[in-house]
């Protein structure tokens, strides 16, 4: 049986993890935990690429033999990856044999049927990037072209050997074109045939072996060019050449992620192209997902703001008195809902705390804790011998609307339809008010519904255990349940026949956000210059009368079509239609909503307020929306015809 083979890139091993690079494996994993819940027997692949020429040069300068810092660094690797519960199946090192033997075999296969030639090579060399860079590209200061790096690339001339890259541009825009969902992005697979349509040019793969890489069989005055070799570890971890029925298991990868600054010039015409000359089959996707700035500034070493996810686990752990188990995997499921994958996207600490008292404390934890609270309360946590039911369907919706996005690598579209079967459980719970149930004795109706709820939060703990897998086994602890269940078994009446429940814990103790604001502003007041202090004007309090409330046209309105206004990280450019006539509204909804969930959405909107323009385009009005850490709009309770008045 093939299984569903999924590759992170292999980490440089010059530095110790951080959440950028942690980003990559996170969502491998969370992707890995959700097919092997729907029963597509993953297999999950990282590792370390040590033949770098920098990590030998790094080595030297701490005075340490280049094998014994890789060694450690390696296990570093590993050790944060533990320690974020990431379950990988392999995880290779391209210093061990398996690994060195079969990037030699290739190298001499291809170079046996002519795509590896030797040639002199001239060339600006970018040593942390380890690419070669035209002239055109380096402009008059020499410097690498990545706009990540900006280092000072050095002229080299050497007698080397080259890849003939170019004989593969016609049949990769061929291929890619045959084939829509190979690469992903829509937007990065632009990027990759407009770089394909400028010429591809063989590729230079040696350098001069100064002690440190493969060496190119058959002449050990050359090691194999790192990218060559580490593109390999694809295949070679997968048992090509060395364990054929391995091979014929795995290959070709079902995904393949990485950084949007390995995406275009290497993953997705290098590798395809190797693939080619080898007449291997191409990965059926391949994503290059975007980069994370830390509070909106970019991750930097000198800045000291590459943060391990691990230490930002046990502040919040400090913070909120959680177990730090439950807050990796606050961790986890922030970088998975924050952004639509594929985006950039920033780690800001004030939205992280909001995440976590709004989506978790309040949403989550409540239709939890009451749940279980209710049933404690009323009948000693035993679940009554009753048919539930009531929400089966709307928890079927859920599974059909995350399973969709899974399969379209949209992992924080899975979340908004979890969290909708959330607030669709907690609005339950209180339009039936099993509370007023139990004082007027009705008890059959109370048992359904709170029957009906734990189903809800059962299937909840079940979908969100590959984002988070600790809080998914806390919460069926909590219940008294076993959640390791087959896909068609989420929607099941009866799970919870004869189980007696625990008591209610709570899991997101709520963050004080008043607390963190005055510690900022004591901050801000010890650095702040002393000045004398003025005696403040007695502040009148202003009222407007209800003819100035009443100028103000509030109007139901749905939303018909949602898009990303351009040149702009923030605002979607809406049609809405108000009643009398489709119009245009702007409204800075990106960082919390996916566009796909907000049509067919019923608004409330300022329908006579001046029109202004945003980016050239004219917004016809304003959608009304609350909250500081996260911003929700405003619905009515119940659809109302577009156009009703908001009085």
């Amino acid at each position: 049986m093939k299984q569903f083979y999924i590759t992170t890139p292999i980490y440089y091993v010059n530095d110790v993890p951080h959440i950028g690079n942690a980003y990559t494996t996170i969502m491998a994993d969370t992707f890995t935990r959700f097919e092997k819940l729907v029963g597509r027997n993953p297999y999950f692949l990282t590792g370390t690429d040590e033949n770098a020429t920098k990590v030998a040069a790094v080595a030297k300068e701490k005075g340490i033999p280049t094998i014994e810092f890789v060694d450690k660094l390696s296990e570093a690797f590993q050790g944060v990856w533990k320690n974020l519960d990431v379950e990988y199946s392999d995880f290779i090192r391209t210093t061990q044999p398996r690994h060195t033997e079969v990037v030699q075999a290739i190298f001499k296969q291809l170079q046996d049927q002519g795509d590896i030639y030797k040639g002199e090579y001239e060339g600006w060399y970018c040593m942390s990037c380890e690419t070669f860079f035209l002239e055109s590209e380096v402009g008059e200061e020499h410097l690498c072209p990545n706009p990540e790096c900006r280092k000072k690339c050095e002229l080299l001339k050497e007698d080397n050997y080259y890849f003939a890259l170019s004989k593969y541009s016609d049949k990769l825009l061929k291929y890619i074109k045959e084939h829509p969902d190979f690469l992903l992005p829509e937007f990065r697979k632009n990027e990759v045939v407009g770089f394909i349509k400028q010429g591809l040019r063989d590729i230079s793969i040696s350098r001069k072996n100064d002690g440190w890489g493969i060496p190119v069989p058959g002449d050990e005055s050359k090691v194999i060019y790192v990218w060559f070799d580490a593109l390999i570890n694809y295949i070679s971890a997968a048992g090509y050449l060395s364990d054929p029925k391995k091979f014929t298991e795995l290959w070709p990868a079902d995904l393949q992620l990485m950084g949007k600054d390995i995406f275009v010039r290497f993953h997705s015409t290098f590798w395809p192209a190797m693939l080619m000359a080898l007449g291997l089959e191409l990965p059926k996707h391949l994503i290059g997902h975007g980069f994370w700035t830390i509070d909106g500034e970019k991750i930097s070493k000198s800045k000291g703001n590459a943060i391990n996810p691990a230490k930002v686990a046990e502040n919040l752990s400090k913070e909120t008195g959680t177990k730090v188990e439950i807050c990796k995997d606050v961790v986890r499921y922030y970088l998975c809902r924050e952004t639509s994958f594929g985006q950039d996207a920033d780690f800001s600490f004030e939205n992280f705390r909001g995440r976590y008292n709004s989506d978790l404390s309040n949403d989550l934890g409540n239709i939890l804790n009451r749940t279980l609270g209710m049933l404690n309360s009323y009948n000693e946590g035993k679940v009554p011998d009753s048919v539930g039911g009531d929400l089966i369907g709307e928890i079927k919706q859920a599974c059909d609307k995350v399973l969709e996005a899974m399969d379209k690598f949209a992992p924080d579209r899975a979340l908004n339809a979890i969290w909708d079967l959330i607030s669709v459980g907690n609005k339950y719970i209180n339009d039936k008010a099993p509370w007023i149930l139990k004082k007027e004795e009705k008890y059959d109706e109370l048992y359904k519904v709170l029957v009906s709820a734990l189903e809800t939060v059962r299937a909840v703990a079940i979908l969100i255990e590959p984002f988070m897998p600790n809080v998914a086994k806390e919460i069926a602890r909590q219940l008294n349940i076993d959640i390791n269940v087959k896909w068609e078994d989420i929607i099941k009446e009866g799970a919870f026949k004869g189980v007696e429940t625990n008591k209610p814990e709570p899991i997101f103790p709520r963050i004080d956000m008043k607390k963190q604001n005055k510690e900022k502003e004591k901050k801000v007041e010890e650095v702040k210059p002393q000045v004398p202090e003025e005696k403040p004007e007695e502040k009148k309090e202003e009222y407007i009368s209800i003819d100035d409330f009443a100028k103000v046209d509030l109007r139901v309105a749905t939303i018909v079509e949602v898009e990303r206004l351009e040149g702009t990280d923030k605002i979607y450019k809406m049609k809405v239609d108000d009643g009398e006539r489709i119009r245009t509204v702007c409204a800075g909804m990106v960082p919390y909503y996916e566009a796909d969930y907000m049509v067919g959405k019923q608004i409330i909107i300022v329908a006579n307020l001046k029109p202004r323009k945003m980016k050239g385009v004219l917004s016809e009005g304003m959608m009304l929306a609350g909250g500081e850490e996260v911003v929700k709009f405003l619905s009515p309770e119940a659809p109302l015809p577009n156009g009703s008045k908001i009085r």
